[in-house]
């Protein structure tokens, strides 16, 4: 199956929001909040496509983050479950890391479930390290999450400031 990773568009949207996304997330967007999105500036979102064997285009997932002064926040990274295992979360959060790697970002952070043990090893093997916790983060089920930052610039380098970057 090829993959390409394309800006979240209105298309989309009625994949991931409400009751599509239920096969994704326990608390899932409304199409509503994900359609706010396709006009914040602030947001940069990208969706995974495929062909079908019909040839016809399909969602595999999304990824989003908000770039705020320098820093960037994902907030979803999302693959449809029969779809899973097959590096299309790779790529999402790799285009995540291009994008802010490409808008002189100082890092990209994540909340992650401690249980999701896929989902860490790959953060960490794109290089985001555990920095925190937030306590009861996550509901259904209660769980704590792990934060995982990956940084572009070395913040203990001497003369590092947001400002130079």
């Amino acid at each position: 199956m090829e993959i390409q990773i394309v800006p979240m568009g209105e298309r989309h949207i009625a994949a991931f929001g409400g009751a599509g996304a239920a096969f994704v997330f326990s608390a899932p967007r409304s199409e509503t909040v994900l359609r706010n999105e396709l006009h914040n500036p602030t947001a940069h979102f990208f969706v995974a496509e495929y062909r079908d064997e019909r040839g016809n285009l399909q969602t595999a997932g999304y990824a989003g983050m908000q770039v705020i002064s320098g820093e960037c926040y994902v907030e979803d990274i999302a693959v449809f479950p029969a779809l899973r295992g097959q590096g299309i979360g790779r790529l999402l959060t790799q285009t995540l890391l291009r994008d802010a790697r490409e808008g002189r970002n100082s890092f990209v952070t994540l909340e992650v479930r401690p249980s999701n043990t896929t989902a860490i090893h790959l953060y960490q093997s794109l290089g985001f390290t555990e920095v925190g916790v937030r306590k009861r983060f996550y509901s259904k089920p209660t769980e704590d999450a792990l934060l995982m930052t990956c940084y572009f610039w070395d913040v203990r380098k001497p003369g590092f400031s947001a400002g130079t970057l």
